[in-house]
């Protein structure tokens, strides 16, 4: 397939284009700066401009675009730049696909497990409706954009949940604070988090391409587990005690409103859609995880 990308230089879009690539796809990339080679295509989405000659012959687009959710506290103009990082790459993205005869038959637009809201009761799956919050308001937002691709489209929500990796995400401040022993869980550590390895994000990715699959879809682990079963499991795996458990105040006191909705949110997802259509996990236990996370290999 030809398959047109944006977001490829973030944490998950490089894994998946070098995955893509390895499989005999062809993956062009969307790049704000001048393009460096035949892989690369430059596009404005902060204006509205990407040149529809990119999509005539691919089969599909990937968009994961979007400025990073964690990386600092949410003031309004960050929350601004969160919602509009999203949207106008993704509309960008629409309206050109709108101006072909014959657009691409598939577009994967990343959503996230913050479409349920903060914090959730009993399990999610792609029938609970939205939440409140930044995130539950933006994801809906943002999911009814990838929407407004032409009719025809396979147009694929993937919600996707905490995504585990030494190379960044969730993990990024976290494992260093656990290898030398100084880390813990986050609040009280009840809070279920939708995990998934970033090894399993990527092939679930490429398995909604290849899938009849249409719609939201829960991208996590089949196994939940709260705060405190992933931090004791991270623990145990690099043989770190973590009793340095970081209150809920003290976060919301760094964070702002970061706090609730990302590290002390109760999402318990379940990947109903994913495993009905048969995806099978490479890491679908905590334990086969957190093999994975301490091979060698740098993750």
């Amino acid at each position: 397939m030809r398959i047109v990308m944006s977001g490829a230089s973030g944490m998950i879009g490089t894994a998946l284009a070098e995955h893509l690539t390895g499989h005999g796809h062809e993956v062009i990339r969307l790049v704000r700066r001048p393009a460096k080679g035949p892989d690369e295509w430059t596009w404005d989405p902060a204006a509205g401009h990407l040149d529809e000659a990119v999509l005539d012959t691919a089969e599909a687009v990937i968009n994961l675009s979007g400025a990073g959710i964690g990386d600092r506290p949410w003031t309004k103009n960050r929350i601004q730049v969160l919602r509009d990082s999203r949207l106008q790459a993704t509309r960008t993205l629409t309206a050109a696909m709108g101006r072909l005869g014959t657009p691409p038959a598939t577009f994967i637009s990343q959503s996230a497990s913050g479409y349920y809201g903060a914090s959730r009761d009993g399990l999610l799956t792609e029938d609970s409706g939205p939440g409140f919050g930044v995130l539950g308001s933006l994801c809906v937002e943002w999911e009814r954009t990838a929407r407004t691709a032409p009719q025809g489209v396979r147009v694929v929500t993937p919600r996707t949940g905490v995504v585990l990796s030494t190379s960044g995400g969730a993990l990024g401040p976290l494992l260093p604070l656990l290898k030398v022993g100084l880390g813990g869980p986050f609040g009280s550590g009840r809070q279920y988090w939708p995990w998934i390895t970033l090894a399993d994000e990527v092939s679930a990715l490429a398995f909604l391409l290849a899938s009849e699959l249409e719609g939201p879809v829960n991208v996590c682990a089949p196994e939940s587990a709260d705060v405190n079963t992933i931090v004791a499991a991270l623990a145990k795996a690099y043989h770190r005690p973590a009793f340095f458990r970081v209150p809920g105040p003290a976060l919301r006191l760094v964070l702002g409103r970061l706090a609730d909705e990302l590290v002390l949110a109760n999402q318990k997802m379940e990947p109903a859609r994913l495993s009905e259509a048969g995806f099978q996990w490479q890491h679908p236990s905590l334990s086969d995880a957190m093999a994975w996370l301490t091979q060698d290999k740098a993750r």
